[in-house]
């Protein structure tokens, strides 16, 4: 699996990520994901201290703690949660981000992480005060490197021009085509982007028909249910299974380092592995696809 710079940094991670947001609490089942996933030559997992209230966290650190040195682990920050009430508030200070630091390093059982990110923002947020708290821990070892978890563009514009971050993670895929506009301006600015959700919760994959009954009954961003459909079908007729066109269009621009999925089974993740091991897609056939959706922009958030 071919392996790409993260930012300006000295990491080097998988073009696939695996994101454990979907993982379940069982330790066997997500054990044998996550070891099938480092297995078949993807370095990089996701995960956040929201996640199922920092049992999520707890869970990996078991999973991983002896294959520690072959993961580049990332994990999040900024929702000041509790629990016991199973309640959050967005917190992006530096007081909460060094204590947050300390209990998700302890639940993963770890003295590091490889890349910190805080999980979301606002225009409002103190990001001089929050950027400090970033470059302090990187300065003590804590972390390797920091970046956001946005798809804010004023935001994202904001933290490139004040801090060393080395990722940006958007959601990106062949539907929701707004992180575009930013792509080239963090290419010319070396910032990473980490891709979620490139499958469009299962909009785009082989079952694409199934999840858009499901998932995009009501439609989907800009589009309408039938619309969704009619893309469906005419990707279809490009020759290439769905999941293929939909994980290697967002890996086609090389300022995006990695797609980051989520498997809840072995059958999953093979199935998204198998995505990568086919040709990247050429320019004609991007320009196509681009053809077949449609540019969606930001609205909100400029």
């Amino acid at each position: 699996m071919r392996m790409n710079r993260l930012g300006k940094s000295d990491i080097y991670i998988s073009e696939l990520t695996l994101g454990c947001m979907s993982l379940d609490l069982d330790q066997s089942n997500s054990s044998k994901i996550i070891n099938l996933a480092l297995d078949n030559g993807i370095n990089h997992l996701d995960t956040a201290d929201l996640y199922q209230f920092g049992d999520n966290e707890k869970m990996i650190g078991k999973i991983i703690k002896e294959r520690r040195e072959d993961i580049i682990l990332t994990t999040k920050v900024g929702n000041h949660f509790n629990t016991d009430t199973k309640t959050w508030y967005w917190d992006p200070s530096k007081k909460y981000i060094n204590q947050a630091v300390d209990k998700s390093l302890q639940r993963l059982q770890t003295d590091y992480l490889d890349l910190y990110l805080l999980h979301g923002g606002t225009i409002d947020d103190p990001m001089d005060e929050t950027i400090d708290a970033f470059e302090q821990l990187k300065k003590s070892g804590k972390i390797r490197a920091y970046g956001i978890s946005s798809i804010r563009p004023s935001v994202i514009r904001e933290y490139v021009k004040k801090s060393s971050i080395d990722a940006v993670m958007m959601q990106y895929n062949i539907l929701d085509r707004r992180p575009e506009e930013l792509l080239n301006f963090l290419a010319t600015n070396k910032v990473s982007v980490l891709a979620r959700g490139p499958l469009a919760k299962g909009m785009l994959s082989g079952q694409a028909v199934k999840y858009i009954a499901q998932k995009g009954k009501d439609g989907y961003l800009d589009y309408t249910h039938n619309e969704l459909l009619q893309i469906i079908n005419k990707l279809s007729k490009l020759h290439l299974p769905i999941a293929k066109l939909s994980f290697q269009y967002v890996l086609h621009h090389p300022v995006v380092a990695s797609a980051v999925f989520g498997a809840s089974t072995v059958k999953q993740l093979k199935e998204n592995i198998y995505s990568t091991h086919l040709l990247p897609l050429d320019e004609e056939l991007v320009k196509e696809i681009k053809k077949i959706t449609k540019p969606i922009f930001y609205t909100t958030h400029r």
